[in-house]
């Protein structure tokens, strides 16, 4: 996102009067650092770290809900879905971004591969997972919707950890506030913002795997093929579209959220919600005796 740049001289006088005068917080004063590990020879990021993190805790994750009688996958297909998810997540996620977010980098194909340049979609990710598993499923001979259930359940953690690291990265910031704990970012000019970063954390991250716990694990929703999936299409569509409302659009995006009314990502949340509802309004429909993949005994 691009930001309001200031002669160096006088950047940082400019942004200490302002936040003297909000009250604000400056983001630089943090001591928050993108880079997690600088060897000289070797970079590492946070924002590398965030996704590596989501993948290998949501995987410690699965395993523990795939322990649980009527499973719909055994523990070598859950190996295997790691390498799907890790795949779809890269892959679906750079081309969504760039497609929705930023075409112009088809100007120049090449640059689609420079991920380290940053630039990626959830909702991309997401798709590509969702392909992964269609196909591991078709390929296993497994039902693919209940996978999506399973799945759905560990995506929070990768949510949580890669807003995170937004927020480290000091990007996607919110709008302008004068709310208490409003932040000057470095590229947001001296305004004190939303740190939206934060919320869709909170929101996305913790209670988002809080409601879906306690559906899997104190009520019988995962016996009910597209519950799960549908409330985690549902919880992540309404929280995401209700963040965006204090969240600052992106640079190359400000004219299509001025002329449609609403954010790029709350048009691409729209059929998650719209999604979401129709699995769990069908769901009871779809309720059938489970057969585990291992083992004899049918479950529920």
């Amino acid at each position: 996102m691009a930001g309001t740049e200031f002669p160096k001289g006088n950047a940082n006088l400019i942004l200490d009067l302002a936040a003297a005068a909000s009250g604000a917080i400056r983001f630089d004063q943090l001591g928050l650092s993108p880079v997690a590990l600088d060897l000289g020879f070797f970079t590492l990021k946070w924002y590398s770290l965030a996704y590596l993190a989501g993948i290998l805790i949501g995987y410690w994750y699965l395993l523990k809900l795939i322990a649980q009688p009527g499973s719909p996958m055994a523990r070598r297909h859950a190996d295997d879905m790691i390498f799907y998810a890790t795949l779809g997540i890269i892959i679906g996620g750079r081309l969504a971004y760039v497609f929705f977010y930023q075409p112009e980098i088809l100007r120049n194909p090449l640059d689609i591969f420079k991920l380290w340049n940053g630039g990626m979609s959830f909702h991309g990710g997401a798709i590509g997972v969702s392909l992964g598993i269609l196909y591991m499923a078709r390929k296993e001979k497994l039902s693919w919707l209940r996978i999506h259930d399973f799945v759905a359940c560990c995506v929070p953690f990768g949510l949580f950890f890669g807003r995170l690291a937004n927020f480290v990265n000091g990007e996607l910031w919110g709008k302008e506030t004068d709310v208490p704990w409003a932040i000057i970012f470095p590229t947001g000019g001296p305004f004190p913002r939303h740190p939206s970063q934060l919320y869709e954390a909170f929101l996305e991250g913790i209670v988002l795997f809080l409601i879906l716990a306690f559906a899997f694990w104190k009520t019988r929703a995962r016996y009910k093929p597209g519950m799960l999936v549908g409330i985690f299409l549902l919880g992540y569509g309404v929280f995401r579209f209700g963040v965006e409302y204090v969240r600052e659009a992106d640079a190359q995006l400000m004219e299509f959220a001025a002329r449609t009314g609403l954010h790029m990502g709350q048009w691409l949340c729209v059929p998650m919600i719209l999604g979401g509802l129709y699995l769990i309004v069908t769901a009871k429909g779809r309720r059938v005796r489970v057969e585990p993949v291992a083992g004899s005994a049918s479950v529920s």
